[in-house]
């Protein structure tokens, strides 16, 4: 009998039994959010400065749900970013299915906010209430990810909760390997620079 999962609802051992996903502690894996990072202007800083002010304004008074981080967090840095600029176009909302091949597993979700290049898919972006730890969304990430790994190309995933961001890379070799970045998080002095900066980093990469 065929299982079918909602992808909200994967776990990470459910990834690993049926997809034979990997984590990797292995810091050449995922250099691309600590290493050569592009330098930010001071309007982007400044830009940052207000996104921070405007958090916090908002968070002081109650939690912000997930449609109050896609607006007050998410779509600022995805437009400092570049990502409303060609070659990317965004689709939101994109419903997804992935089955494993050896397995009577199904997996459907929906992604909130899927970024394309070229029609290949660079950033998967989980925005999630900030009442929840954001490493609630890395299951369910990491099951959108895996639709698009058949390939050799990366993926990268972002985690928001709006207070912390995490980054994801996905790669398929003999077994899909991940990893993963540490919590980045809004309330550390230069941390939400250095988001943008990443962002920046995954966006300008050539594949």
């Amino acid at each position: 009998m065929v299982q079918t999962i909602q992808a909200q609802d994967i776990t990470l051992e459910q990834l690993q039994e049926n997809f034979g996903l990997q984590l990797t502690t292995d810091r050449q894996f995922f250099p691309e959010w600590q290493e050569n990072l592009p330098s930010l202007s001071d309007e982007e800083k400044r830009s940052l400065e207000r996104v921070r002010s405007n958090y916090f304004n908002l968070v002081n008074r109650r939690p912000l749900l997930e449609e109050g981080v896609k607006m007050v967090i998410l779509s600022p840095l995805l437009d400092l970013a570049g990502f409303f600029q060609p070659p990317f176009s965004i689709r939101t909302e994109t419903s997804v299915e992935i089955s494993a091949e050896d397995n009577d597993l199904i997996v459907r979700g929906r992604i909130d906010i899927l970024v394309v290049q070229n029609r290949l898919w660079i950033l998967v972006i989980e925005s999630k209430s900030t009442k929840f730890d954001v490493m609630e969304a890395l299951p369910q990430a990491l099951a959108y990810m895996l639709k698009d790994s058949q390939n050799n190309k990366p993926q990268f995933g972002f985690l928001i909760n709006g207070r912390e961001f995490v980054f994801v890379k996905l790669q398929k070799a003999n077994v899909p390997i991940y990893g993963r970045s540490y919590a980045l998080s809004i309330d550390r002095e230069n941390e939400l620079e250095q988001v943008l900066a990443v962002l920046k980093h995954i966006g300008n990469f050539s594949y």
